[in-house]
């Protein structure tokens, strides 16, 4: 992995990684910009955390979803989550 390596991350943040990687607003983009990981970094991290038929699912789901890449998105899409999801973790908002 290029920015940090496995032992920088702990597994609230390899979780936090697979689960932005799930969500289809979340860009690899943001990923990049909270982690410093690249696209094949998160592809790398999410084929050995997940079971194999689960990375495939995700594959084939990201390669299908426009809004995994910023250049692919439509415009007016310019949040990374959705506006429907509550306070994510890490976030020093306390949930009510």
């Amino acid at each position: 992995m290029s920015t940090l390596s496995k032992t920088d991350l702990d597994a609230i943040a390899i979780n936090r990684i697979i689960e932005m990687a799930w969500e289809d607003l979340t860009p690899f983009d943001a990923i990049k910009f909270q982690f410093g990981l690249a696209e094949a970094d998160v592809k790398a991290l999410m084929k050995k955390e997940l079971k194999f038929s689960s990375y495939k699912l995700w594959r084939k789901r990201v390669e299908d979803c426009k809004t995994k890449h910023l250049a692919k998105r439509i415009e007016g899409i310019d949040r990374f989550k959705c506006n429907r999801q509550r306070a994510i973790s890490n976030n020093k908002i306390t949930k009510r």
